[in-house]
Order: C-alpha cells, then sequence, then structure tokens
C-alpha cells in the first residue's frame, strides 16, 4: 500500500507532506466525531467526544495557518491511516448491540486514532525543530497537548465504561 504519492527528496518536502495528510486527518476526523458523539451514550464521553470536536476545528485551523506559508499553499492529501481507523471504528461501533459495549467502542476507536495523532504530531513539530520553523513547532506542540489531553480523558472514562461493559455480557 503506498502511503506517500509525491517525490519527496527532502525533509521539507517529507514535512509539508505530512502536514498535508494530518489535514485531511483533521476534516475526517471532524466529520466523524458527530457520528461518535451520536453513538455514545455516557453523557461524560458525548462531553467529552465533543470538546474535542471544538479543539479538532482549532487543530484544522492550526494547520491551515502552518500550510499557508508554504510555496503550495493550503491543501490536503487523503490520509489513509485516519481513514482506516475511522471506518474500523465505525463497524465495531455499529455491531455493539448492548449501549455500554458500544461506550467502550467509542473509546476504543476515538483512543486509536488519538494514538495515531500523538504519533504524527510528535513527529511533525519535531521535523519543524529541526527546520528551524519555530513558530510551526509552537502550533504542533499545542495540538500534540491537546491530542494527549484527549486520550487521558478518554483513558479516564474507559474505566468505568469498560467495566459497564463487562457486566453487560
Amino acid at each position: 500500500m503506498k502511503f506517500l504519492s509525491e517525490h519527496l527528496g527532502s525533509l521539507r518536502e517529507l514535512y509539508i507532506n505530512q502536514l498535508r495528510h494530518m489535514y485531511s486527518g483533521e476534516t475526517q476526523i471532524t466529520d466523524a466525531l458527530p457520528k461518535m458523539i451520536e453513538a455514545a451514550a455516557a453523557p461524560e464521553l458525548k462531553s467529552a467526544l465533543e470538546t474535542h470536536l471544538q479543539e479538532t476545528r482549532g487543530q484544522s485551523a492550526r494547520l491551515e495557518q502552518i500550510l499557508s506559508r508554504t510555496d503550495s499553499g493550503v491543501k490536503s492529501m487523503k490520509n489513509k491511516g485516519i481513514d482506516a481507523l475511522i471506518a474500523e471504528g465505525e463497524d465495531v461501533i455499529k455491531d455493539a448491540d448492548n449501549v455500554s459495549v458500544r461506550d467502550a467502542a467509542v473509546i476504543a476507536a476515538a483512543q486509536k486514532i488519538e494514538h495515531y495523532e500523538i504519533a504524527a504530531y510528535g513527529t511533525l513539530r519535531r521535523y519543524a525543530e529541526i527546520l528551524n520553523e519555530t513558530q510551526d513547532a509552537s502550533l504542533l506542540q499545542q495540538t500534540l497537548r491537546e491530542e494527549k489531553h484527549a486520550d487521558e480523558i478518554l483513558t479516564n472514562i474507559a474505566d468505568s465504561a469498560n467495566r459497564a461493559a463487562d457486566r453487560a455480557a
């Protein structure tokens, strides 16, 4: 499977390529989160996902800001990794008959996406540092903090949600 579709001859080209993939990914996540919110039953899970939806919109805006400073401007490239994680999550959520099990499935799907984003934004931030793009690095660090925080919140919610799902059996 080919993930990168451009000739990448430098770290800067790889950096811009990956920024474009994450820009697409944030758009895909913005489209997927309302479905996850609708599928969730626990009020604290719904609230956490709604908060993260707002953060995701801000993350997209930060990526637009970074990409607007590049020679090629704001363009996106479909993020196949995020696409696959969203599709997998939708399947598992749809297959969960019990509301407690469905909440556990929503959390699992969301955390897989968060972990992908944590890895991607950590890498992008480091690329920005190496390329002396200090403003970009700062914006990417802000997004990385938000992703880690969202993951922590989901982990806290998962404890009770997973216990409830276990009792559902």
